[in-house]
């Protein structure tokens, strides 16, 4: 029984004196499981994990938090079973009673196991996969049980780790946490909480129907009362101070909800369209008719804006969220014009498109539906009269791509996407989606060239990890007035030094003068080059609301063409859509590929031959799968440029010409820097020199030294079925199953199969290649000396005969092994598939996997999903194999 599982919980605490529940409350069955998240200021500052099961919440310290980089591995200390009614409490702990602290509800919702396992069975083996589908956060994660707990087993110490999904990160996984400073029950903060200030906590348990009302926690009595008290009598005192300090419960500021980009707009039902303005994003903050503005990072703007502070100063008090803009003639946004204001300091005229209210006096919105929200904006505005300078944002509920192509054809930028029913959520989020109908980008400029004195155009960078990366010219876009007021700003920045670092970086020249690289500028362009460079690109403005430190290079959008989609043709599989061609070549991923319909194989097992073109389009189709398995490591690639029957060559180190779109890594003992394709566009620039192979190091990604993954490469000699070749895939399956190790199968592309173990690289002392390359050794020597009939390892091609060769070797420092999902030079255009264990049978065809089927492939696979997770420890393995080994002799 529940209470039975709660006995821990109840003998830690002093009921008397903490006013956490006691999970006396009956409750009644719960239809879905729940699950809340608890940011804990104890001795410790933690948030504590709990998820309903079995009556009661099981429950894990998580010492840092969740993260949704998948990379980041979160220590979560297993704590005792908690009541059901706990997942409504918020407070203060007294201290010097167990957990003592202030504990904000962060987090909540409900979740689902993942996997054939009951969720018993999985806690108990130590694997247990979840789907969390919260106000903050969603999609898969694993909690994975480790050995030799520190504490000697007093507590079972786990990792809480994020899947890779639609909802996870590559960096910066904690931003969420970061951005996300409130609580979800009641909008307060961490200091307003153990003040005990503002509004009580808005019950979950209660809700669901599932709780009596009884169960919410009641701060009627403890520190949170006392406060209250104190308040209350202060009130009376002094009734205008009581007034101002309840204005307290509205923040300063709050972090603004971002988009993701989208090439088109969501279609599904359920999501509302806007215009994108061309300008300033800016929240509007409204108390006792005073009014400040900021910017998306909190700057104070006010006084760049006073026309609009003062019409502001006519609503109610409340936290607004919109964009100021300058309009042209025909009443469109122009970047332009607002640039131009705001340098002259005329911004009279300047509009702002007001379409979001966060708060409205002391009540919290931002747990409403985004449609209940804009209304009470729309009354809002429409009740303190009409005003040119505030405008309400009306939104469209037909669909987008419609939407889309109006505000093209308009020349707008192009429109916002957001889900009718969502919160407002802090920090970028799947809920709003921008669809752009033309290029842009943000750049830092580096330095500025002059012709007989005069300005001609500037040179711009984007950072890409360590490196200030040279991007281009932007030679147009200088309308009048632009340069007089761009210049002053450029001379106050001039240095002797080139910013620009990496490939391609522009050699010292006369008419090149360098600047410091902290100016913004906003540009629009065609695309990338091959070599990585800014296609055609036109100056917008400066932005003077982002520092150039967060500037990095992302995909540019292709123009809209947006065409109504039609049922039938959806229906039907179909190669990719060819992209306009621009002077004989053709762009794929913002990337000119010169002579497209060059080919480069014969034929993919269908008889027609597979050109230049084709390959990159591959690529942009599997880039976001393939991209996982090579960014981070050096990468070596076979190019074919003349096709696979000509000549081909073997490239690690960069080349001259090669594109800025391609990363550079120096690896200890080489003076040439290996390339590194960390972008899903650097594919396209590899197929653009017909680059048709990859082959990464097995390292972990940014530690070179450290190996990150073992290759077993089967390759069988003549006359060995691939039934065969399966039955031993399976059996080092097994071996290495049985050494604590999880592997994971793919086909070579040619006879043989690939077994891939990845390894969870260790703090501190790093395990060595020859270890890890000695430990493939004696895994392979092992099993060849347990059947020598079948099994070899030595690479003699004339012992091979009806036998397999266990190749180790791909297991060393500057060794590498064909990417998953690379392309192979050989006849029939075939691919390196990843594969379940449940396809790694006897009928298995490699052929079948070609660049013209894996595509479709790919989309009904769960092949290597869960890859991430199998990272185990190569250390206990190599102590394991060693006992076995002692014990064989």
């Amino acid at each position: 029984m529940a209470s039975d599982k709660l006995s821990t919980y109840k003998q830690k605490r002093d009921f008397q004196k903490t006013q956490e529940p006691s999970g006396a409350t009956k409750l009644k069955a719960s239809n879905r499981r729940r699950f809340v998240i608890q940011k804990h200021d104890a001795t410790r500052l933690h948030y504590d994990l709990r998820l309903e099961l079995d009556g009661v919440f099981k429950s894990w310290a998580v010492t840092k938090g969740p993260s949704l980089d998948p990379h980041d591995k979160r220590l979560a200390v297993e704590v005792e079973d908690h009541p059901l009614d706990y997942g409504d409490f918020e407070g203060s702990i007294p201290k010097g009673q167990y957990g003592g602290g202030t504990v904000m509800l962060w987090d909540r919702g409900y979740w689902e196991p993942e996997g054939n396992k009951t969720p018993d069975q999985a806690l108990a083996k130590g694997d247990f996969k979840f789907t969390l589908e919260g106000e903050r956060l969603h999609g898969s994660f694993v909690l994975v049980r480790m050995r030799n707990d520190r504490d000697g087993g007093k507590r079972t110490n786990w990792l809480l780790i994020k899947h890779h999904d639609d909802f996870s990160v590559e960096e910066n996984g904690a931003a969420i946490l970061e951005d996300n400073a409130t609580s979800v029950a009641s909008g307060r903060t961490m200091e307003a909480i153990a003040a005990g200030k503002g509004k009580k906590p808005k019950p979950f348990m209660i809700e669901s129907g599932e709780v009596q009302a009884d169960a919410v926690w009641d701060s009627n009595h403890g520190l949170a009362a006392e406060e209250r008290k104190a308040e209350t009598t202060a009130k009376k005192k002094a009734p205008a101070k009581a007034a101002k300090a309840a204005k307290s419960a509205m923040p300063d500021f709050i972090a603004p909800q971002l988009c993701e980009t989208r090439e088109r707009p969501p279609s599904a039902d359920g999501w509302i369209h806007e215009i994108k303005f061309d300008g300033y994003r800016i929240q509007m903050r409204i108390e006792n008719g005073k009014v400040t503005l900021k910017t998306r990072k909190g700057l104070d703007w006010t006084a760049k804006y006073p026309a609009i502070a003062e019409s502001g100063a006519a609503l109610p008090d409340a936290i607004i969220d919109g964009e100021i803009c300058a309009l042209d003639d025909n009443g469109a946004p122009d970047f332009a014009a607002l640039q131009a204001a705001l340098s002259e300091g005329k911004t009279d005229a300047l509009v702002y498109f007001a379409f979001d209210l966060l708060f409205e006096g002391n009540e919290d919105l931002r747990q409403l539906l985004l449609t209940e929200r804009k209304d009470r904006l729309q009354k809002l505005l429409d009740d303190a009269g009409e005003d040119p300078r505030l405008r309400f944002v009306e939104h469209f509920e037909t669909g987008g791509d419609a939407v889309l192509k109006s505000a093209c054809k308009l020349s707008l930028e192009g429109i916002v996407s957001k889900q009718a029913d969502a919160p407002y959520q802090s920090g970028r989020t799947e809920t709003w989606a921008k669809s752009k109908c033309r290029a842009g980008h943000e750049v830092v400029i580096g330095a500025y060239a002059t012709t007989n004195g005069k300005f001609r155009s500037l040179l711009v960078g984007v950072n890409r990890g360590s490196h200030f990366v040279y991007v281009g010219r932007v030679g147009t876009g200088y309308g009048v007035g632009k340069v007089d007021v761009l210049l002053p700003k450029l001379r106050a920045l001039e240095t002797a030094k080139s910013p620009f670092t990496g490939i391609g970086a522009p050699k010292k020249d006369p008419n090149v003068v360098w600047v410091k690289p902290e100016l913004v500028a906003e540009i629009e362009f065609a695309g990338w080059t091959a070599d990585g460079l800014v296609r055609q690109a036109a100056f917008k403005g400066l932005r003077e609301d982002k520092p150039a430190g967060e500037v990095v290079a992302e995909k540019p959008v292709e123009p809209a063409e947006v065409e109504t989609p039609d049922p039938e043709t959806q229906a039907k599989p179909k190669r990719p859509a060819k992209t306009p061609r621009k002077g004989g070549k053709e762009d794929v991923m913002g990337v000119l590929i010169s002579n497209p319909d060059k080919p480069l194989w014969p034929d993919a097992n269908d008889g027609e031959p597979v050109t230049k073109v084709e390959l990159a389009r591959y690529y942009k189709a599997v880039g976001s799968w393939l991209i996982d398995h090579i960014k981070g490591r050096p990468c070596s690639i076979i190019r074919t440029p003349d096709g696979i029957g000509g000549e081909q060559f073997f490239q690690r180190h960069a080349m001259p010409g090669t594109s800025n779109l391609l990363e550079l890594v120096t690896v200890f003992g080489d003076k040439k820097p290996y390339l590194q394709i960390d972008r899903v566009e650097g594919l396209a620039a590899i197929a653009q020199i017909g680059g048709v192979e990859l082959h990464p190091w097995n390292c972990e990604p940014g530690q070179p030294e450290a190996p990150g993954r073992l290759v077993f490469d089967l390759d069988p000699g003549p006359d060995v079925p691939f039934s065969t070749v399966v039955e031993a895939a399976r059996e080092m399956r097994d071996r290495l199953e049985e050494l604590g190790l999880v592997s994971f199968c793919k086909t070579t592309g040619g006879k043989g199969l690939h077994v891939v173990t990845p390894l969870a690289v260790a703090k501190g002392k790093k395990l060595t290649w020859p270890e890890a390359k000695g430990f493939a050794h004696d895994v392979c020597q092992q099993m060849a000396r347990e059947n020598p009939d079948l099994y070899l390892i030595k690479m003699a091609k004339n012992q091979r005969n009806g036998r397999i060769f266990l190749d180790y070797l791909r297991n060393d420092r500057m060794a590498t092994a064909v990417a998953p999902l690379s392309p192979r030079a050989r006849a029939g255009a075939t691919v390196s598939m990843p594969l379940t264990w449940a396809q790694v049978k006897t009928d298995l065809d490699p052929k079948r996997f070609t660049i013209r089927t894996v595509p479709a492939l790919l989309e009904k696979t769960s092949a290597w999903q869960d890859y991430c997770d199998g990272q185990r420890s190569l250390e206990q393995a190599i102590k394991r194999l060693a006992k076995s080994m002692k014990q064989a002799a």
